[in-house]
């Protein structure tokens, strides 16, 4: 006791480090830099007036502190080191990289910024959603442009539906010894299935926005503007905290999107999944997939029970614990353990793995069997609690 109380005078006091773990030296320092910057610890951990600091203080904040602290301090920041100043400057834009973490930051001060540094910091944002969407649109178009029709062949088929042991058998005689390899003068390949737009698929991603899952929001929403600009699926966007906001209308412009998000406050999944529940037209045509860490606030027994209703009438019902760079995530345990126990796959994956994910689904391939193939580990299947049995 006499410890704990002790760290807590050290936190409070600011300065002095000696006997705090790792974490709390980066907490202690947040806060010193904030409220007692001429500290000598504020000198080894402040802001420093440059845009990687900045990024990396807000990140701090956010982690340590629930959502409504964090607005506080945030605001605090804003009128004693003059971030609204920094965000303002030429020399901000230029030297901030394209980095989800930074987009996450500039959405959770939209709140306490003026008109003026939000359009600067829309600049920001428009330039990480570039850059991003250069790096994943591609791929994912390429991943879910329909399913592969096997029955038809054509001459000219795109790189990834070219038939290589056909296609090499077909040119055998352009065998080129010196090289040991055959210079291909026909390809043959697969041709894809046309798909009626009454036969779409309907993919929702229902997005947790918590203050923990910032990075998984921006890139789901990327994701979803992606997705929804393909004429082969049909996409809708729906984030929650303890309320819902379907983005699905502002897809065409993935900024205004990432700015209609607001990151933090508490967790409804059931009430969420509710609202989604009721817009599946075709469940057999259905795929939901819920980004969250399963920290639920609200009515978790509802929810398992709601999941597995969707899920026994044809739903695709997918459980990413987060979507982004990071490693094995935060999450609720116990009911992550739940929901995998009812054959409802339940894991983490990344941005570059997500277009493959979706590819599966799209097929109805088994989900675990493709994350064990990229080496993603699920969660492990829990009994369910008694009430439910």
């Amino acid at each position: 006791m006499a410890d704990e109380r002790e760290r807590r005078w050290k936190l409070a006091l600011g300065g002095d480090d000696e006997g705090l773990d790792a974490p709390d030296v980066r907490l202690s320092r947040a806060l010193t830099a904030l409220y007692n910057p001429d500290d000598e610890g504020a000198r080894r951990g402040g802001l420093k007036r440059s845009a990687p600091s900045v990024a990396r203080w807000l990140g701090d904040i956010r982690e340590f502190f629930p959502a409504s602290v964090v607005q506080v301090v945030q605001k605090d920041a804003f009128e004693r080191m003059g971030l609204k100043e920094m965000l303002l400057q030429p020399e901000f834009l230029q030297a901030v990289e394209a980095d989800v973490n930074l987009v996450a930051d500039l959405m959770s001060l939209r709140g306490v910024m003026p008109e003026k540094t939000r359009d600067t910091a829309r600049q920001v944002i428009a330039k990480v959603v570039a850059e991003l969407m250069e790096r994943l649109e591609r791929r994912t178009a390429e991943a879910l442009r329909g399913a592969v029709d096997r029955s038809r062949r054509t001459t000219r088929p795109r790189f990834a539906d070219i038939d290589w042991p056909r296609t090499i058998r077909a040119n055998l005689a352009q065998y080129q010894p010196a090289y040991g390899t055959v210079v291909p003068e026909r390809l043959v390949g697969f041709m894809r299935r046309q798909r009626r737009i009454v036969d779409l698929d309907e993919v929702i991603l229902c997005v947790d926005q918590s203050g923990s899952m910032a990075a998984s929001v921006v890139y789901a929403s990327i994701f979803a503007a992606v997705m929804a600009s393909l004429p082969v699926v049909s996409t809708r966007l729906v984030c929650f905290d303890t309320s819902v906001l379907d983005l699905t209308d502002d897809l065409a412009d993935p900024v205004e999107v990432l700015f209609g998000v607001q990151l933090g406050g508490g967790t409804d999944i059931n009430q969420a999944v509710a609202y989604c529940e009721e817009r599946i037209e075709r469940p057999a045509k259905a795929h939901l997939v819920m980004i969250t860490d399963l920290h639920e606030g609200g009515d978790s027994l509802s929810l398992v029970a709601r999941i597995r209703r969707l899920k026994s009438i044809g739903v695709n019902v997918i459980v990413l614990l987060a979507l982004s760079d990071q490693g094995r995530p935060a999450y609720d345990a116990r009911l992550a353990g739940i929901v995998a126990g009812y054959g409802i796959p339940v894991f983490a994956c990344t941005p570059d793995q997500f277009p493959s994910l979706m590819a599966a689904a799209l097929r109805r391939e088994d989900v675990l069997a493709w994350a064990a193939g990229e080496d993603i580990k699920a969660v492990r299947p829990e009994d369910p609690p008694a009430e439910e049995s």
